[in-house]
């Protein structure tokens, strides 16, 4: 066992190999107060004593207890500010247009780029065999992943297994909708029985699970074809992992960003359809702003995470990583609600999307004036707003402060994930992760230990004025274009559960960059229908890296 300075002590850090020793433990307790911003009194320090020793005493009998990472923690976090309504009756499920005159392409490459309803065209007229789309992108696979170092495991038996089914299906007359039939990847942190489920992480390499995880059991239920486990940054930070750094398919000699880095970078390049991400503090709106993706990052507890390794019980979310908002939305319709049993959080609540042209003389759209007059006039996020308007949005000029302090993510954050990861710590197998600086994980989980639980517990009641500030702020707007990093739009709205879209605006230098647009919670329908009129009046979702056209 590492020996530290200072091991948690109730509110008081005091170091786990130093509680045997009588002589100087109270100069230890008055060093540790400096550390958590508490002054004690010697009588104090005497009188505390041997509590912290009686609760050392638990700490070994609970260290004592094997915790899996999957065992959920006894409180459930719900960005809902008062009690979600019922829905009186089911629903009708969303229809998705799919246009009956796709042809198969003579150079099959641009096979690579087409959309999901173009794909789904060629599937369900039977143009093409699922059995040849899915062998199609094995091969792209195979041909691409070394260069972009996306892929962890290519689940080749799998996909073919499923392809042969979906088309076995089709064939019955059994059209299951737009999936059906179309291959996708997961974020490596998503299980799939009896397969490699690496988190990313060396430790956990040959790690293999005996059940699949939420996500997959939902895309198989729509006709899905699961070809790739992608890769992701070491335990969801970053883009690098055991096997090297993803890379971004725009420019190789950049990381493609993370933690969702493999999910992006395969999708930019089209080496898949679509891919699952997950977003903890951006770890979808990061790397689809880097690889110019889009990514949707779900109302907290609208996609059951059961299944997916846990980073942070209150604020892991699994969205859709695509090349258009309406092909999100199509794949979000298939994660969202359903069954919620393995995750306390999951919510059951309808997806009703509007498939008819957005009406902006109905839409309140907002835009942070004092965020926008703090970048430069030339920037893509100004021509966002030009576009809108041309469009036909009314924008109304609104101001993005929020006074509860964005830096309280760290507290919330880092306490949970060094929880989830304990045993790592202790055990040592933290020194087998592949980054070992002083912003990487392992002295990330080390320094949280020093984070009192008062501190962890009060930085959740500012989260809850957060929730109240940012619902106030939204009230009467049905979308909020932001630059997707200014503000702490990220931790804060990470924080609060609020839905994001974000999706490439423009290019600089040959890279691309981001716009985000921001909805109510519950309302991921309407910011996906916004996105995707953007989307028809520009074209930055159907412009690909050139050197995966081939």
């Amino acid at each position: 066992m590492k020996s530290f300075s200072f091991s948690i002590l109730f509110a008081i850090g005091i170091s786990v190999s130093l509680f045997g020793q009588n002589n100087g433990l109270k100069d230890n307790i008055s060093h540790a107060e400096k550390l958590f911003d508490i002054e004690l009194t010697d009588s104090e320090r005497d009188s505390l004593i041997s509590q912290a020793q009686n609760y050392l005493a638990t700490y070994k009998i609970m260290h004592a207890q094997k915790l899996e990472n999957s065992v959920a923690l006894a409180l459930g976090f719900t960005p809902s500010i008062k009690p979600l309504k019922q829905v009186a009756q089911k629903p009708k499920p969303n229809v998705w247009e799919i246009p009956k005159n796709v042809v198969l392409p003579e150079n099959k490459a641009e096979l690579a780029f087409y959309s999901l309803p173009q794909l789904a065209s060629l599937i369900k007229n039977k143009k093409i065999s699922s059995v040849e789309l899915t062998r199609f992108f094995i091969n792209r696979l195979k041909r691409y992943s070394d260069t972009l170092h996306c892929v962890i495991s290519l689940t080749e038996d799998i996909a073919l297994q499923e392809a042969a089914q979906a088309d076995a299906d089709i064939a019955k007359g059994n059209y299951k909708g737009v999936l059906h039939g179309i291959p996708y990847g997961v974020k490596d942190l998503f299980s799939v029985k009896n397969t490699l489920t690496t988190w990313g992480a060396a430790p956990f390499r040959n790690q293999k699970f005996d059940a699949d995880a939420a996500v997959v059991q939902r895309l198989r239920a729509a006709g899905g074809v699961l070809i790739a486990k992608l890769s992701m940054g070491s335990l969801a930070m970053g883009d690098v992992w055991h096997g090297g750094i993803t890379r971004n398919p725009w420019d190789l000699k950049q990381g493609s960003s993370g933690s969702s880095a493999g999910s992006a970078s395969a999708v930019a390049a089209g080496l898949l359809p679509y891919a699952i991400g997950t977003e903890t503090q951006g770890s979808i709106v990061s790397p689809s702003t880097r690889c110019g993706t889009t990514g949707l990052r779900p109302t907290f507890g609208r996609v059951n995470r059961a299944g997916a390794m846990t980073l942070c019980w209150s604020l892991d979310k699994a969205g859709p990583i695509t090349r258009s908002a309406y092909d999100a939305a199509i794949v979000f319709d298939a994660l969202n609600g359903g069954d919620t049993e393995g995750d306390v959080s999951a919510v059951d609540v309808p997806f009703l999307y509007a498939k008819s042209p957005v009406d902006w003389s109905k839409m309140r759209i907002a835009y942070p004036k004092n965020l926008f007059d703090s970048i430069k006039k030339d920037r893509n996020e100004w021509r966002t707003l030009e576009t809108m308007e041309k469009l036909g949005a009314k924008l109304i000029p609104m101001d993005w402060k929020i006074k509860t302090p964005a830096r309280i993510m760290g507290v919330v954050l880092m306490s949970e994930a060094a929880a989830a990861f304990d045993e790592l710590t202790r055990t040592n197998l933290d020194d087998e992760l592949t980054s070992q600086s002083r912003f990487s994980w392992p002295n990330y989980f080390r320094a949280a230990r020093f984070i009192p639980a008062v501190e962890y517990i009060n930085a959740n009641r500012l989260r809850s004025k957060m929730m109240l500030e940012v619902h106030d702020l939204l009230r009467g707007y049905d979308c909020v274009i932001m630059p997707s990093f200014e503000g702490d739009i990220l931790p804060i709205t990470n924080l609060t559960g609020h839905p994001v879209v974000v999706m490439p605006n423009g290019f600089t230098n040959g890279h691309p960059t981001s716009i985000s647009f921001l909805g109510n919670l519950y309302d991921d329908a309407t910011i996906l229908a916004i996105a995707k009129a953007f989307q028809e009046a520009t074209d930055f979702d159907e412009q690909h890296p050139t050197l995966f056209k081939e």
